[in-house]
């Protein structure tokens, strides 16, 4: 590993095996790092603990909240992020700190103006849990959290603790490379939009690459899952989002994700959304109506118009990242402009400027793909050194 940026501490407590599987051996299904107690708990007695977690941190049927509290563990407070600490925040939606009925425990709110614990909020605090669900893309901003909690413990001296979980786009890596002129929220990091890491590989490359801005250095411990690699074909059993609410939607969401800056519906405010595509007047065999629905879209897109478009709930066998579905629905526009929303927004999820001029100039996907293939080579070089798991090649 080339010499680091900042003083790292790279502390990482391996399963007991990474078993694999012949046509004679059933598949043994990945444990989350949260359902290894015996590794962890450990870790947490005597200590002041608060933690980042959401309603996909579950040890078996019980969350990880109520899980410390029955082994005797402090927990102190909670750091809630986009969605909320229960799940039921729609996207977008802004999170209000509060306390947690169940427990009475503080929820700090971390989703909104404010999305880096402060010094304040840190204040006896001796280590941070993360705990949730990732599907593995860059935009999907449960790591745009994670390195912000990283981030604000490195400068006042608050260990982390990550539980890890297995990434469900995690056997393959691919899209463009982030521009770091373009680093946002849903953007943080020079990585693809696939980055095929678990979460706990990914924050052992944010501190390795130093891609922190604190000085000061940041001391992590990853428990990683058992029984997984990144061959691993994973379905969360808890939904990771409100409108992620299966595998094929998670599966389509890295393709899918781009439209979200035109004026193209993918299906928020029906009840399959990454799903579908479509517009009103669109071209296809397939309608669909967008309504509002609380907790899930709030004033989706076409709201109560009908869209006609595709449904790709039919497809069987889900394709990795493409911009097919993409360019072809720009091809039904007459003026490009009215397919576009938000010229910036398109900047920021793909991460290239010149993206919005690759798909206007009309540019196959190949020549696009073509643009960004040397980072992408070497992104992926850059992530061999911090897998904790057997890799899909």
């Amino acid at each position: 590993m080339k010499e680091l940026i900042q003083t790292v501490f790279f502390i990482v407590i391996m399963g007991t095996s990474q078993i694999g599987c012949n046509a004679s051996i059933m598949p043994v299904e990945p444990i989350p790092a949260a359902e290894q107690p015996e590794k962890y708990i450990k870790l947490l007695n005597n200590k002041n603990v608060a933690l980042m977690v959401n309603h996909t941190s579950m040890v078996d049927s019980i969350h990880l909240v109520d899980f410390l509290l029955d082994k005797g563990i402090n927990l102190i407070k909670i750091f809630a992020v986009e969605h909320g600490f229960r799940g039921k925040a729609a996207n977008g939606e802004e999170i209000s700190s509060t306390k947690d009925k169940k427990t009475g425990l503080p929820i700090v709110s971390l989703y909104g103006n404010k999305k880096k614990p402060s010094a304040a909020d840190l204040n006896e605090v001796d280590i941070v849990v993360f705990d949730m669900q990732d599907v593995g893309c860059r935009f999907y901003t449960y790591i745009s959290s994670m390195h912000y909690l990283m981030e604000a413990c490195a400068g006042n001296n608050v260990q982390v603790l990550i539980l890890d979980r297995p990434n469900p786009n995690g056997d393959y890596v691919a899209g463009p490379v982030l521009d770091t002129e373009l680093k946002s929220f849903v953007g943080m990091h020079p990585i693809p939009v696939i980055h095929g890491c678990t979460v706990g590989e990914l924050a052992q490359m944010i501190i390795g690459e130093g891609w922190l801005s604190t000085q000061k250095p940041c001391e992590i411990e990853v428990i990683p899952v058992k029984h997984y690699t990144h061959k691993t074909r994973y379905e969360p059993p808890i939904k990771p989002s409100p409108n992620l609410p299966n595998y094929q939607s998670i599966r389509l969401y890295p393709s899918l994700c781009f439209f979200e800056a035109t004026n193209v519906s993918i299906g928020r405010g029906t009840d399959f959304p990454f799903q579908v595509i479509g517009f009103p007047g669109g071209n296809g065999d397939f309608t669909f109506i967008p309504r509002n629905i609380p907790g899930v879209s709030n004033n989706p897109l076409h709201e109560n118009k009908t869209c006609t478009g595709t449904d790709l709930r039919k497809v069987k066998s889900v394709p990795g990242f493409t911009l097919k579905y993409f360019i072809d629905f720009h091809k039904q526009f007459e003026d490009t402009d009215d397919f576009w929303k938000s010229k910036r927004w398109i900047e920021l999820l793909s991460g290239r400027k010149e993206f919005y001029r690759q798909i206007n100039s009309g540019l196959s996907e190949k020549e696009i793909r073509a643009s960004w293939q040397k980072e992408l080579n070497q992104y992926k070089t850059t992530r061999k050194k911090y897998l904790l798991y057997p890799d899909f090649e």
